[in-house]
Formats: C-alpha cells, sequence, structure tokens
C-alpha cells in the first residue's frame, strides 16, 4: 500500500485510515503529534502520545486565554525535537521526485523515490 497522498488529505484522517485505532501499533513507542492530531489520545489508548497544551478558548469567563509557563515551556520543548523532523521532510522535497507527479504504474515505484530521497537527504545533512 503506497501511504503517499495529496496535501489536501487531513493528517489525522489519514493516520486513521492506515494505523486502526484500537489494534497495537503503537504499543511500544511514543508517539509526539502536533495539534493537527487531537483525539490521538482518545483512538490510540495503549500508546504513550504526546501533544502540546492547547491555549484556552476566550470566553467572558476567561477574556484573556492564556498558558502556564510551564505549559509553554513544554510546548517549546516538544517544537523543538519536532522541527528537526519537519526539517527533514522539507529537504526530502528538496529532490523534486517527492514533488510532482510520478506518472508509473509500478506501486513500489513510488516507495523508491521517497526511501532514495530520505537516505540522500540524511547523507547530505551528515
Amino acid at each position: 500500500m503506497c501511504c503517499i497522498v495529496a496535501g489536501s488529505v487531513h493528517d489525522y484522517t489519514l493516520m486513521k485510515d492506515v494505523f486502526t485505532p484500537g489494534s497495537a501499533w503503537f504499543e511500544k513507542v511514543n508517539l509526539w503529534l502536533d495539534l493537527g492530531f487531537l483525539g490521538a489520545d482518545k483512538d490510540y489508548q495503549s500508546t504513550q502520545i504526546y501533544l502540546p497544551h492547547k491555549k484556552p478558548r476566550k470566553s467572558k469567563k476567561n477574556p484573556n486565554p492564556t498558558l502556564t509557563p510551564e505549559q509553554k515551556k513544554q510546548n517549546r520543548k516538544q517544537a523543538a525535537t519536532r522541527v528537526i523532523v519537519e526539517h527533514a521532510i522539507g529537504g526530502m522535497k528538496f529532490f523534486h521526485c517527492m514533488m510532482h507527479r510520478i506518472r508509473n504504474h509500478l506501486g513500489h515505484f513510488v516507495d523508491y523515490f521517497f526511501s532514495l530521497s530520505a537516505g540522500l537527504w540524511n547523507y547530505k545533512s551528515c
């Protein structure tokens, strides 16, 4: 199965399609996710999931919602970890075979492009 999809597909929807909730996909790993994956901790309960703290909504009772300094510190620490991964994904797009439509009927060919781009990016950033 090829897991490269159009950018219009929501990340969490794609995660639920590929990794069925309720099964033991991520039992032995920790997941560091962004706020686009809200609700993952309820769907994947057997997994240790780290989500950033979401700023509370503005209301009459709370006109100036803010996060506590501890929550801000935790969000910064998590963002610093995630930015390395985000830069690697962006770096793989430097190799334009990941950016353009691949007009080939071999399904595994797309996986080869992905692996090649990841390997070249890792080699370049060493």
